[in-house]
């Protein structure tokens, strides 16, 4: 008898090199120093990260009642950022364990805004253009994951691509030297 069963393929991702569970119990004080500094590298990427979207609606401001095409590309350009970003730390380079908190949570985190995104919804439902509200609900939440995929997509083929490449010129630089090598005897 044959059975109609679904096959699903599992994308395994890489493990969160931050998120190691805790050590000995003595490790209690330098995990709390530890936790200090991430919170401050954290708060100054945020600054950061906050300062330049303001400086993008200032730049770019919306009118009353009208879409926010702003916080709308602030936020899909900082999800597309983020997918680099994640890639690169994860499967590309043996980062500080700083640089994650600082440029994913603080500056990118601050750059994208959940809060203003909420406050552009609530603006356009108060000047009467509830549907201009919804549209904008929607296409945030598409922009935001398009671009966090596209960004991570892009980026792993860049990387596969760079390896590649690496290991061909390596493999070639081999082989010269083997056969200058063998010429030379």
């Amino acid at each position: 008898m044959r059975t109609n069963q679904a096959r699903f393929t599992v994308a395994i991702e890489p493990i969160d090199p931050d998120a190691d569970p805790p050590g000995p119990a003595g490790a209690r004080g330098a995990s709390r120093r530890s936790h200090r500094v991430v919170l401050a590298v954290i708060a100054a990427g945020g600054a950061i990260g906050t300062g330049a979207r303001y400086g993008a609606i200032l730049l770019w401001p919306a009118a009353a009642g009208s879409f926010p095409w702003t916080t709308l590309a602030v936020n899909a350009a900082g999800c597309l950022l983020i997918g680099v970003l994640l890639v690169v730390l994860t499967e590309a380079w043996a980062a500080p364990t700083w640089v994650r908190p600082f440029l994913a949570t603080g500056v990118l985190g601050g750059f994208t805004t959940f809060s203003t995104y909420c406050l552009d919804i609530e603006r356009l439902v108060s000047a009467g253009r509830p549907g201009l509200a919804f549209g904008y609900l929607a296409a945030t939440v598409l922009a935001a994951l398009a671009a966090v995929v596209a960004g991570t997509w892009t980026t792993r083929r860049l990387l596969a691509r760079t390896t590649r490449t690496t290991r061909t010129t390596r493999t070639t630089r081999t082989a010269r030297t083997r056969s200058a090598r063998r010429r030379a005897r």
